[in-house]
C-alpha cells in the first residue's frame, strides 16, 4: 500500500487506487477509457501513460506522476522519474484491473524457516568454508582457486578503473512495539511524506502470531552499503566499461545486483546466477 493523500491505495496504483482517489463518476469514466485504451490486465508504464494523446488520461497520468512516482524517486534515487532508465518505473506500473497484488507471479512464498536458515543450510557442507569480516581482495591472496564467483561491487574488482559507479544505500531503523499489529498491510510506501520511503512490519510476511511486533523505517541515502546500482544513461556507459574488462577476465563469474550493476528483484538474481554458472558446465 501507499499513503496518498491521507489514504492507503494499493500499489502499483490498480483500478482500485482510481476509485479510492477519484469521485465516483470521475473515476468510473477514467476507468472506461484505461479499458478502452490498453484493456483489462494492461501494465502500463507510468511514462507511457504520460504520453497519452487522450487529454483526460493524461489528468490521471499526471495526478499518479505527482503523488506516486515523483517525491518516492527523489528521496529514492535523488533523481526525477524521467531522469532514470524507463526500466526503473516500469517495474511500479499503473495496472488496469484490480488485482492489489505486488507481484503476478504464479507462485509466491517465503522459505519454510526463513532466509537464515536456508543459507544456513546451503553453507553447511564439509567442501565449504566461510570467512567472514575479511576483505575479499586481501583474502584472495592465499587462496589459489579454480574459478572465483564474485558478487561484490564491479567497479571495486577493477580498482575502479574506468572510474567509480554510484550507488544508493539504505538507513534502517529498527522498533519492537507492545501491540499485535502496527499497520494493515506487510509494507507501506510514503511517496510524498516524511523522510523515509517505506515501513515494513515482519509479521504480514512470515505469519508469525505473538503480542508484539517488529517494524523497520527505511530511510534512502547517498553514503553506506551499497544496495541499488542507479539505473541512468550516464551510468550505463561507465558500466559498459567494466562489463568488457569482466568479459576478458577469465576464472572470475560476475553475479548479482552489484556485480552486474542490476535492479534485480530476488528472482531475477537468482535466475542471474543460476544462468552464469551453468555457463561454465
Amino acid at each position: 500500500m501507499a499513503q496518498v493523500a491521507g489514504r492507503l491505495v494499493p500499489v502499483p496504483f490498480n483500478l482500485n487506487s482510481l476509485h479510492a482517489l477519484f469521485p465516483p463518476n470521475e473515476a468510473d469514466c477514467m476507468e472506461r477509457l484505461l479499458l478502452q485504451q490498453y484493456g483489462e490486465g494492461a501494465r502500463v508504464p507510468i511514462l507511457k501513460l504520460r504520453a497519452s494523446a487522450h487529454g483526460e488520461l493524461q489528468e490521471l497520468a499526471d495526478y499518479v506522476y505527482r503523488n506516486i512516482f515523483l517525491g518516492y524517486s527523489i528521496k529514492q534515487w535523488n533523481l526525477r522519474p524521467e531522469q532514470l532508465s524507463p526500466s526503473v518505473t516500469a517495474r511500479v506500473p499503473v495496472v488496469v484491473s484490480r488485482d492489489d497484488r505486488y507481484f503476478q507471479d504464479t507462485y509466491q512464498a517465503m522459505p519454510l524457516d526463513g532466509y537464515t536458515a536456508l543459507f544456513q543450510r546451503m553453507l553447511d557442507h564439509s567442501g565449504i568454508e566461510i570467512q567472514t569480516g575479511v576483505d575479499f581482495f586481501e583474502a584472495r591472496k592465499g587462496i589459489q582457486a579454480k574459478h572465483v564467483f564474485y558478487t561484490g561491487p564491479i567497479d571495486a574488482y577493477f580498482d575502479f578503473r574506468c572510474g567509480k559507479l554510484p550507488y544508493r544505500s539504505l538507513k534502517f531503523m529498527h522498533s519492537n512495539l507492545p501491540q499485535e499489529r502496527y499497520q494493515s498491510v506487510g509494507t507501506v510506501n510514503f511517496p510524498n511524506d516524511h523522510d523515509y520511503t517505506r515501513i515494513t512490519e515482519f509479521k504480514h510476511i512470515s505469519g508469525q502470531r505473538h503480542p508484539r511486533t517488529s517494524i523497520v523505517h527505511e530511510y534512502p541515502c547517498a553514503e553506506g552499503d551499497p544496495y541499488y546500482p542507479i539505473p541512468c544513461s550516464e551510468n550505463e556507459q561507465l558500466y559498459r566499461c567494466y562489463r568488457e574488462l569482466a568479459q576478458r577476465e577469465h576464472g572470475t563469474t560476475f553475479v548479482g545486483r552489484l556485480a552486474n550493476y542490476r535492479y534485480y528483484n530476488m528472482d531475477q538474481v537468482v535466475a542471474a546466477a543460476l544462468s552464469g554458472i551453468g555457463a561454465l558446465s
